[in-house]
């Protein structure tokens, strides 16, 4: 909302959280820090230049995430993904092999580790820049020793590896979409939004590819676009999945679909 935004701000501009705007609205405003505050106000509403990157941070799963215009902001609705996931785990204290496809900033990996202690966590990205923000991320929330961070395409660094759980959420707008989304978009980076003339080529071969990189009894878990649901949920039977479904964002969007694999990898 346009108060969330200005509260950020607000809150960026005096060096502070933004719950001290509310225990502190008697201090005294100093006039750098309103000159700072206009400039952000301008920069957000003129050129439509989003908080998180004002601000270089993004919420995400109660977890305070480093971001840049090398990675996507953390969405909530990718929360629904994180939640699925944990759902699809077996319980917080068993240990199990997870990978995070296209991890950027970290958000998803990051949200699990953090979720269950004994999870080992594999994440990947195409872009050598994003893996940095997670490799800082991680960090920062002292889960370095959590998450291995492998550069590559998809399933290319990890060939010949198995895990307990895939997640992912991969680009999944269609290039046409491009000119009716919002402004605040052109400062993401583009591979990380579109893929193909239908928005599911990395869907596709995610799903595809997954059989081989799934231990008996695995899972798969999938970000999408909600309009996507039923070819998706059509790929992931078709590979193999059973127990097939579909999570609804809070928004009552179909958000994220997922399956286990019932029996080892390949489709025959």
């Amino acid at each position: 909302t346009a108060r969330l935004d200005a509260e950020c701000l607000l809150a960026f501009a005096l060096g502070t959280e933004r719950l001290r705007l509310y225990l502190d609205f008697d201090k005294p405003v100093e006039e750098s820090e309103r000159a700072r505050f206009r400039d952000l106000v301008k920069r957000r509403g003129a050129e439509r230049v989003p908080v998180s990157h004002l601000v270089g941070r993004k919420e995400f799963w109660s977890l305070a995430l480093r971001v840049t215009p090398d990675v996507l902001t953390p969405r909530p609705d990718t929360e629904t993904l994180v939640q699925a996931a944990l759902d699809l785990l077996p319980g917080r204290e068993a240990g199990a092999n997870v990978l995070d496809v296209g991890t950027g900033s970290g958000a998803v990996a990051l949200a699990l580790a953090s979720e269950r202690p004994a999870l080992r966590v594999v994440a990947t990205d195409l872009s050598a820049d994003a893996l940095a923000i997670a490799a800082e991320n991680a960090a920062a929330l002292g889960l370095s020793g959590r998450i291995e961070l492998v550069q590559g395409s998809l399933y290319d660094p990890v060939a010949g590896r198995r895990f307990d759980l895939i997640v992912s959420n991969p680009p999944y707008l269609a290039e046409g979409e491009e000119a009716s989304l919002a402004p605040e978009l052109a400062f993401e980076p583009r591979m990380a939004l579109f893929a193909g003339p239908e928005g599911t080529e990395c869907l596709r071969a995610l799903v595809a590819d997954a059989t081989d990189h799934l231990v008996v009894g695995g899972a798969l878990a999938v970000e999408i676009a909600p309009g996507q649901a039923p070819v998706v949920a059509g790929w992931v039977r078709e590979a193999g999945f059973g127990d097939v479904r579909v999570h609804d964002d809070l928004g009552r969007r179909p958000r994220v679909v997922s399956g286990r694999l019932a029996r080892s990898g390949g489709n025959a």
